[in-house]
């Protein structure tokens, strides 16, 4: 069973959301990770880029697949997980652990579109 952590948002296509104030950190979930396989490529946006909920803002490529990135939430990056242009595998790693993005969030409502943990669960269940 892949890992889902309590008090983080989730989405449907498997990215997930913690707050911190006005910011959310933006990765993709463990249950993601498993299902791509060993993570070889991340595509970020630039900083000051806008990211738009339901919108892609990147890719994900794996041995396997890429799949693109879709923005749970609407705002500005502030942020991007350096890290990870040189070690995307860490993603692989710990996907909590190893955010992609960190934006400015533009309207915290939207963060009731997604999941919480329990929900998420159910819906990785079916």
């Amino acid at each position: 069973m892949a890992k889902v952590i309590d008090g983080l948002f989730y989405s449907e296509s498997h990215e997930y959301v913690r707050v911190d104030g006005d910011f959310a950190f933006i990765g993709i979930s463990d249950y993601a990770q498993k299902a791509l396989g060993d993570v070889v490529y991340v595509d970020m946006p630039e900083v000051d880029d806008e990211v738009e909920a339901g919108e892609d803002f990147g890719a994900v490529e794996s041995v396997k697949a890429a799949s693109d990135l879709i923005s749970p939430v609407t705002g500005t990056v502030v942020e991007v997980n350096e890290a990870l242009e040189d070690e995307p595998g860490l993603i692989n790693t710990d996907a909590y652990e190893n955010w992609i993005i960190k934006v400015s969030l533009s309207d915290k409502s939207e963060l009731d579109n997604l999941m919480n943990a329990e929900a998420y669960e159910a819906f990785c269940e079916k």
